[in-house]
């Protein structure tokens, strides 16, 4: 997977790496309503966990995109 920071994409980071690493994830924050303005500072397996979300099911959606 290449990024613009050849990051690996994990639950570990914020919404707000990942959305520098893949902008295009802003997309998939957006159709689960997640906030990278104001949460964008959490990780996004607590995030994820916090909207009862599939942290896998989201991250193959963002490397997706990657």
């Amino acid at each position: 997977m290449t990024t613009k920071t050849d990051t690996p994409v994990t639950g570990d980071l914020t919404l707000n790496d990942i959305a520098a690493a893949v902008p295009r994830a802003l997309e998939v924050f957006a159709r689960h309503g997640l906030d990278s303005c104001c949460g964008g500072a959490k990780p996004l397996a607590l995030v994820c966990e916090k909207h009862h979300l599939d942290l896998d099911a989201v991250l193959q959606e963002i490397r997706a995109l990657a």
